[in-house]
């Protein structure tokens, strides 16, 4: 498949979604691409469309490319409880707003350290990160 060539789009966070994400991480991974910071973050995401109970995963940066999973880490950076709708806004949308705007309606929930968490969102994002994004957006449903 050419790159940037998308034949499914799978529903955020779905077992398929997190799949597909992680073929191109792993494709970018082999192309030398890294994430800009260190960050190592647990999710408890809510109001997930697809199941009825709240969805645990983790966000990683560790070892290079951006890994996004199902479960928790062990010591996390800061752990993130966030609204299903908040979370792809802004994983998948880039839409920093739409979480500023959740936040303050008290629909977001951060613990630990904060400050790495707005490095992270400040970060010098590179060719690759804009291409990665670009793909990660056009096979989310």
């Amino acid at each position: 498949m050419p790159t940037g060539e998308v034949t499914h789009k799978f529903v955020f966070l779905s077992d398929e979604w997190i799949k597909a994400v992680a073929a191109l991480r792993d494709e970018y991974h082999t192309q030398g691409s890294t994430a800009p910071l260190t960050l190592r973050a647990n999710l408890v995401v809510t109001e997930v469309p697809f199941s009825s109970e709240e969805l645990l995963a983790h966000l990683d940066t560790s070892r290079g490319g951006l890994v996004i999973d199902r479960g928790h880490l062990e010591g996390p950076d800061l752990s993130v409880t966030v609204t299903w709708a908040t979370a792809k806004a802004l994983l998948v949308e880039g839409n920093p707003q739409a979480a500023l705007s959740a936040f303050m309606e008290g629909k977001v929930r951060i613990e630990g350290d904060v400050g790495k968490l707005m490095a992270f969102q400040s970060g010098v994002i590179d060719a690759n990160t804009h291409e990665i994004a670009a793909r990660v957006r056009a096979l989310t449903a």
